[in-house]
């Protein structure tokens, strides 16, 4: 089967790696893909939201049996849905289900509506309210842009005073334009961050195995939050915890979403913090998390198209997911400046490119290939989070070594990576 993924980053360069591998495809394209990706297939160099139905027209004629949609914007934009209207089997959610992304404040209510665990909210989206709405919380608040923000537009702050600025920046527009006009006032949480994944179809679902990830951007959880700065699988700390989460956020919620008539078929991403009190929702992703699904593919085992069929077909509940025993861990290598504003047009030095079977793989997430007059090929830096070096050990201390090792060896002015993923896994985070 052909299949296309969409999609530039990390995330999407280990699906296309793990849909590689599988014996049901005969080809992976990938739209845009990056500058590592050349490897596994094509590349569609268009953008797909630019003409949805003229991508769709494509899609047909290139005999496209499945497309796999990696970032969130086109699953906000309705593209799963537009797909599947043609007749194209497609794994992503639709425009309604990815609400649960796309909107933070719709997502707070719905947990409120059905009573799942969070953190207690406002939603704030005129100015002239947020002094009285930040006069509700006595502690810690965490400033939350409501739209899309690239996984950047969450802010923890100390103070009052810090969370009005922050909010009020969002307000106007300074910070993450459209995405901040309407803001979540959010109570800080402190205790332990995890990543649920899980593919779900309507109420049926398959827990991926728990994964960690370290948003903040030094060592030691300190600095401003980012896309992601490294990830391991498994998590144990989160195993004692599963059938808690099972009955008190994954069931309520997938039967709230069905209540509601918002058919969900995909996969859901169930950020966490292990407080106190107990499991609470940080947020939800309707997609694979990134770095997340860096590690996750490397232990994955099951054919991933048996169970983007499953989920098409009803019969999740038939599928059994099965992972490497060993522990996996993704390094990200970043630009220098990242997450604020970065160099691009680097040129990279080093051992970037991995063989299908290796225990070590060299995912691409911010590269491309600059060609000269005379037709030397050059690759270059193209994005603020570069590669995720990710990496198979026998334990987490042997995942953690091979991956470190790798990604001391890739040289780019200015590359940097936190010295401590999977080192500090306990420590207690806020959020």
């Amino acid at each position: 089967m052909k299949t296309l993924v969409i999609g530039s980053g990390g995330r999407e360069h280990a699906l296309a790696w793990r849909l590689a591998r599988s014996p049901r495809v005969t080809e992976v394209v990938l739209c845009p893909g990056n500058g590592g990706t050349h490897g596994i297939g094509p590349r569609w160099l268009i953008d797909p939201l630019a003409d949805i139905d003229l991508f769709c027209d494509r899609v047909l004629a290139e005999g496209i049996g499945r497309v796999v949609i990696g970032p969130e914007a086109p699953l906000v934009a309705g593209l799963a849905d537009r797909l599947r209207e043609r007749g194209v089997p497609t794994f992503g959610v639709g425009a309604s289900a990815a609400r649960l992304e796309g909107s933070k404040a719709f997502t707070k209510e719905f947990l409120a509506r059905h009573r799942i665990p969070t953190a207690e909210f406002r939603v704030v989206s005129d100015a002239a309210e947020l002094s009285s709405a930040l006069e509700t919380f006595s502690g810690g608040v965490v400033v939350k842009a409501d739209g899309l923000a690239a996984g950047k537009g969450v802010i923890v702050c100390e103070d009052l005073g810090e969370a009005e600025a922050a909010a009020q920046a969002m307000l106007d527009g300074t910070s993450f334009g459209e995405a901040g006009r309407v803001v979540v006032l959010e109570e800080r949480l402190r205790g332990i961050e995890v990543s649920m994944l899980a593919f779900v179809s309507g109420t049926q679902f398959r827990w991926l195995e728990p994964a960690q990830d370290y948003k903040p951007l030094e060592e030691g959880n300190r600095g401003p939050n980012t896309g992601g700065m490294g990830a391991f699988s498994p998590a144990g700390t989160v195993a004692a915890l599963r059938s808690t989460i099972d009955e008190q956020i994954m069931r309520p919620t997938l039967e709230g979403l069905a209540a509601e008539e918002i058919p969900f078929q995909g996969l859901l991403y169930v950020g966490l913090m292990l407080t106190e009190k107990g499991p609470q929702v940080l947020e939800f992703n309707c997609r694979f998390g990134d770095p997340e699904t860096q590690p996750l593919m490397l232990r994955l085992q099951t054919d991933l198209m048996d169970v983007f069929d499953a989920i098409d077909a009803g019969r999740l509940d038939q599928i059994d997911l099965t992972w490497d025993p060993r522990t996996a861990l993704c390094l990200v290598v970043a630009s220098g400046g990242y997450p604020s504003s970065y160099p691009t047009g680097l040129p990279i030095r080093g051992p970037v490119t991995s063989a299908l079977e290796d225990d070590v793989q060299v995912f691409h997430a911010g590269t491309r290939i600059e060609e000269s007059a005379s037709g030397a090929e050059t690759l270059v830096t193209a994005g603020g989070r570069v590669f995720g070096v990710t990496a198979l050990g026998s334990d987490l201390a042997d995942a953690r070594r091979r991956a470190y090792a790798r990604a001391k060896e890739i040289q780019f002015e200015g590359g940097f990576f936190r010295p401590d993923i999977g080192r500090s896994h306990e420590t207690e985070t806020t959020a």
